[in-house]
């Protein structure tokens, strides 16, 4: 299997699928690569070479005991897509994912980047701060992690139902709780913190590729307001696509329609 050792000996799995102009998949936090197993095979099939890697503390990837910040979740992108030596690359986020993809352009700039695609992102700030007023207050994130220290699993379960759509099979919500989460509670527990506590708006005002971004007007994870909205009016010339009745977890619920927006972008 592909993997690749860090400058802290933190060793990273990757996989890939398919072969032409590269797709980099960037996961949510907690989930591994598989998440991205419908998007493999469809832009695979397009002639695509879809890549992703296990962030650290996730899937087949080593737990280290540090590093679960956006400036090393980047470098460690940025270590991949180097190794590799991709150019021309669509970075594809959801979640999570889009504060990794916004720290690697702020950090290793946009030269091997040709467009970036986010999915229900988490950008550009998630806490409430006298200077951002609608984000969302210490206090709920605080009872949210003393839930996880307590009964991690119970959480998931009762999240499992909005983050699909009653005509979900009840197939495809149990794979969405079993098979996608790969990471320990003290991983999660720190990737919440930072992607609460981390700012990305003077970054977002920089990005200098074109943008895609995609985000369900029934999101109960990060509801429109508070994450695709605002970051499109932040990146220039941004494209943004709402999808009516869509939740966080429309990667699967609205496939079809997805990736033709994305293959759309992609020709465009």
């Amino acid at each position: 299997m592909p993997f690749m050792t860090t400058g802290d000996g933190t060793q990273l799995y990757w996989c890939e699928w398919g072969s032409g102009a590269p797709m980099v998949f960037v996961s949510a936090m907690a989930c591994g690569t598989s998440m991205w197993d419908y998007q493999f095979a469809e832009f695979g099939e397009r002639g695509m070479r879809c890549i992703s890697l296990d962030r650290r503390g996730h899937g087949r990837s080593d737990r280290s005991p540090r590093g679960y910040d956006f400036d090393t979740f980047a470098d460690d992108l940025a270590q991949l897509i180097d190794t590799l030596d991709l150019k021309e690359i669509t970075l594809v986020s959801h979640s999570m994912g889009s504060g990794d993809i916004v720290r690697y352009l702020s950090r290793h700039g946009s030269g091997r980047v040709a467009r970036i695609v986010m999915l229900a992102p988490t950008t550009p700030m998630l806490l409430l701060t006298e200077n951002n007023p609608a984000g969302v207050p210490r206090e709920q994130f605080e009872a949210l992690w003393a839930l996880w220290r307590r009964d991690y699993p119970s959480w998931v379960a009762g999240a499992a139902a909005p983050f699909f759509i009653p005509e979900t099979s009840p197939a495809m919500i149990k794979w969405g709780t079993t098979s996608l989460l790969q990471a320990s509670v003290p991983v999660v527990l720190a990737c919440s913190r930072a992607m609460a506590e981390t700012d990305f708006r003077d970054e977002m005002r920089r990005i200098d590729v074109p943008a895609l971004i995609v985000h369900g007007d029934r999101d109960r994870s990060v509801p429109l307001e508070l994450g695709g909205l605002p970051s499109s009016e932040l990146i220039r010339g941004c494209k943004l696509k709402i999808y009516p009745g869509a939740p966080h977890g429309l990667l699967y619920t609205h496939m079809d329609r997805l990736h033709a927006d994305i293959g759309d972008f992609l020709r465009a």
